[in-house]
């Protein structure tokens, strides 16, 4: 009773009629019916063959089906491992490519850090020879101001120092204090000549002012507070120095560009030479620190182009540009202006 209760309405169908067929067998038989029993039995044995042929024919489409779905799965099979074989060849590609790409990059980088490192000690040595060329000269007589940084390097000073030495100027005007006026007042002290040095920080002007006194050099360098202030060129406003700081400074034979700092403005230095120009001698030097710098390089071409008598020298080394200026002989000193 429990399997009849698993089978379907076609099979109980089924199950039925043959029971059917097979009691008619027995009662036509039983009742001496042979001829009608045996049309039954034939009956029951042709629906029987024409159930084990459906049954057959449905076997050998599920057969049929069966290798289908066989062939599908083994063609999907086959496609899924070439796509995986034909990613991890790529994988494997690539990854050479960039174990390449890697290695070549170390090289570089290895050959890059040696060269720089060669650079650093050409550098520094390089450095050494000049502090050593500095200290030569003359003997201080209390501890010197740091170089390097924000103040020139040694090699640096070593050309400035040449330059003064060379070009012995009677008066030497510097923009921004610091570690050089230390070392130009010494040679100044040596061959004569005056130092004045503008600064427009109060708290820097007295640090350099409290070098030079310890050095014993205030009698040939000063230096003198003063503020930014607005100044009008071509139509343009920059912070530049206060020129009555240096309103009472005539024929200044060497003129040492390092300030305003690069932080107080675009084209901080521009106005340098175009305020100072009537304070010059009628022969000078200029020496523009910083002169590798895009801004300055702006302005030093601007300079040449459009200030007479003004031409680019290549004395100087490292960041250094050096510059004569001759006044010629139509032109004539003036008063200095901030705005033209």
């Amino acid at each position: 009773m429990g399997r009849l209760r698993t089978l379907t309405r076609r099979q109980l169908v089924l199950v039925g009629g043959a029971a059917v067929l097979c009691a008619a067998v027995a009662v036509t038989a039983l009742t001496g019916h042979f001829g009608a029993a045996l049309t039954v039995l034939g009956v029951f044995f042709a629906g029987l063959l024409a159930g084990l042929l459906l049954i057959a024919r449905r076997l050998t489409g599920l057969a049929t089906a069966h290798r289908k779905a066989q062939q599908d799965v083994r063609t999907i099979l086959d496609q899924t491992q070439r796509r995986v074989l034909g990613a991890v060849e790529e994988l494997l590609l690539n990854a050479g490519d960039r174990h390449r790409e890697l290695t070549d990059k170390l090289a570089a980088q290895q050959k890059s850090s040696a060269w720089g490192t060669e650079h650093l000690l050409r550098a520094q040595t390089r450095e050494i020879e000049g502090l050593i060329q500095l200290f030569q000269g003359f003997t201080a007589r209390a501890p010197m101001p740091s170089s390097g940084g924000f103040a020139l390097n040694p090699t640096d000073l070593l050309d400035l120092l040449h330059l003064v030495r060379t070009r012995k100027p009677q008066l030497v005007l510097e923009l921004g204090s610091g570690t050089s006026t230390v070392w130009i007042a010494y040679v100044l002290q040596q061959i004569g000549g005056r130092l004045v040095s503008l600064d427009h920080e109060a708290g820097y002007a007295q640090k350099t002012r409290d070098a030079l006194e310890q050095h014993g050099l205030t009698d040939v360098a000063e230096v003198r507070e003063a503020p930014l202030r607005p100044v009008v060129l071509d139509g343009r406003t920059f912070p530049w120095y206060d020129v009555e700081a240096c309103a009472d400074l005539t024929d200044v034979d060497l003129l040492v560009i390092d300030g305003p700092p690069e932080k107080t403005g675009p084209d901080a230095r521009y106005p340098a030479m175009r305020v100072l120009e009537d304070r010059l001698a009628d022969r000078a030097t200029i020496l523009f620190d910083d002169a590798n710098r895009a801004a300055e390089q702006a302005a030093l071409r601007k300079w040449v182009d459009t200030i007479e008598g003004l031409t680019l020298q290549g004395e100087a080394l490292g960041r250094h540009a050096v510059l004569s200026y001759q006044r010629l002989s139509s032109q004539s000193p003036a008063c200095s202006t901030a705005s033209r």
